[in-house]
């Protein structure tokens, strides 16, 4: 075997720490941008992120493992830069060909799996994009040891220092693509720079002992030079008519416009966040329904203070002002991004109110308001603080004498143990008066709450005193569908909330439904349906 101490860029130990330290600190920045890179097809839940997680953990174990017989075998550092380098050229595909993966996935699932397909699907998705890379770079801190361990005398010293450096870089590497690379130009070109980052690690490693030059500069080119280049990264690559598409620290983001409306949604496929009727009034959504809170509330609906907590871009905010003038709103939304989408796309009034920060964390010092809308409920990605007992409590203090809470319960399920009866059921532990009612379109219930359990008859009141045009319609809609809830003992506490396994129930319990369609048109033959399918999926 060649001497290791031959090859000049290794003569000394800073380049082996060198690769430790962007070794580290690329896997990390993998991992987060797995988290991204998934988030807009399979949402960004714990239970995404536990697959992740898993599957790399898996992954660089069995790295460590194959890498440290490897390195015994053969300690070759050219074994060693030959993989970083096949990494490099791996993880700079990934944005390119990722989401083209992901829908082949989705796909092939949707033949075969009936329960717990966007496990499935995240999981095959993960395991066949990042599970290789990784277990490459699992290969690197036995091999990296053993090429930087002489002598007995100072193993121990040096195998701490390549494993301090190596959590160092996985230090920044967490921090870095979650607060300047991801926002700032996005998940892709994250990629391609801390593949950027492996490639020219071997590239000088190879310069350095005038081996593999031409192919390790054609590789190292090709992935510098990618990451300026302009190209089209569209997670929702079907669409062709965005008018805006991006990433914040929290979100993906997608702006559709129509001649009717502009959306926004946080999933490349389904779901609506916010949304602005061009020609203005009511949406045919949730947002209609829970307008009948400031009909409900003790005070004069034009003389009452609103909060809504997740403003989104402010969909109910704005109707409030149409249709309530002088009421006065105030909104909580903790993606900055959203807030500024919801001037430039959204025309959002200044008369609302708009503070960036975590909703419950803004009840603290908050004042009291007439009507509180909780709409921070995404999907399966709800936020389990704003769902327990201890958060309606510091809602309900929060209101004026006769308030109403409005909470948007998405992911309706009939069956009783789902997401929808836990949350009913912790509100109504809160509040003795509490009513539901479905969303005609959609699997929304918004629920009503109060401490003046007269607020129904009041309600129906102030609506026959509107007069004759769409909202009094709508809330005659709202009064003919509103039941009491059924009170319960599943109580969601901060120590206990297990929201997202129970919203993944009831989302697997959606698809499903969605699955008996794509089986029934692969059976009959009709593959345009099928492909459709996979692609408003994702």
């Amino acid at each position: 075997m060649e001497s290791i101490q031959s090859h000049s860029v290794l003569q000394h130990k800073w380049f082996l720490y060198l690769t430790a330290f962007f070794s580290g600190m690329a896997v990390m920045a993998i991992e987060l941008g797995a988290s991204r890179l998934l988030a807009p097809y399979f949402s960004s839940s714990q239970i995404v992120w536990t697959i992740i997680i898993g599957t790399i953990m898996i992954a660089m174990a069995l790295g460590n493992v194959w890498g440290g017989r490897m390195a015994d075998k053969n300690p070759d550092p050219k074994r060693l830069y030959r993989r970083l380098l096949i990494t490099a050229v791996w993880t700079a595909a990934i944005p390119f060909l990722g989401k083209y993966i992901i829908a082949g996935v989705t796909l092939f699932l949707a033949l075969f799996v009936s329960h717990n397909f966007l496990i499935w699907a995240a999981f095959l998705s993960c395991l066949l994009l990042f599970a290789f890379p990784l277990l490459l770079l699992g290969t690197v801190t036995p091999s990296l040891i053993k090429y930087a361990t002489n002598s007995l005398e100072d193993n121990g010293k040096t195998v701490g220092e390549l494993g301090a450096l190596g959590t160092i870089g996985s230090i920044i590497g967490t921090f870095l693509p979650t607060f300047v690379t991801i926002p700032t130009v996005g998940t892709a070109r994250t990629f391609l720079i801390f593949s950027c980052i492996l490639a020219l690690l071997s590239l000088v490693y190879f310069l350095s002992i005038k081996r593999r030059r031409v192919l390790s500069c054609i590789l190292s080119a090709i992935i510098f030079v990618s990451i300026f280049l302009p190209f089209s990264n569209s997670f929702a690559f079907w669409e062709k008519n965005l008018a805006y598409e991006g990433e914040s620290i929290y979100n993906y983001l997608q702006v559709k416009e129509t001649d009717e409306s502009v959306i926004l949604s946080t999933n490349v496929a389904v779901g609506v966040q916010s949304v602005m009727m061009k020609s203005g009034g009511l949406t045919g959504l949730y947002y209609d329904y829970a307008l009948a809170a400031p009909l409900m509330a003790a005070a004069e609906p034009t003389q009452q203070d609103v909060l809504v907590l997740g403003l989104g871009t402010g969909t109910f905010a704005k109707q409030c002002l149409e249709y309530f003038p002088g009421i006065s709103v105030a909104g909580v939304e903790i993606d900055e991004k959203i807030a500024t989408l919801a001037k430039e796309y959204f025309h959002l009034p200044d008369e609302v109110n708009v503070t960036v920060y975590d909703g419950r964390a803004y009840l603290q010092n908050a004042g009291q308001y007439d009507v509180i809308m909780v709409d921070a409920y995404q999907d399966i990605t709800i936020p389990f603080q704003m769902s327990t007992v201890e958060f309606f409590n510091e809602v309900k203090a929060h209101l004026k004498e006769g308030g109403i809470m409005v909470v948007n319960l998405n992911m309706h399920s009939e069956k009783e143990d789902a997401i929808g009866a836990y949350l009913s059921d912790t509100i109504q532990s809160v509040f003795p008066a509490v009513y539901a009612t479905p969303v005609d379109s959609g699997t929304n219930v918004e629920l009503f709450a109060s401490t003046d359990e007269g607020f129904i008859s009041r309600f129906a009141r102030r609506t026959e005193a509107l007069e004759s045009n769409p909202l009094r319609r709508q809330m005659q809609t709202v009064y003919q569908a509103i039941q009491p809830a059924q009170p319960g003992t599943r109580i969601l506490t901060d120590d206990k909330a297990p929201v997202e396994v129970l919203g993944m129930a009831v989302l697997d319990e959606l698809i499903e439904k969605e699955l008996s369609f794509v089986r029934n048109a692969f059976r009959s033959g009709d593959f345009s349906a099928v492909f459709g399918w996979s692609y408003r999926l994702g």
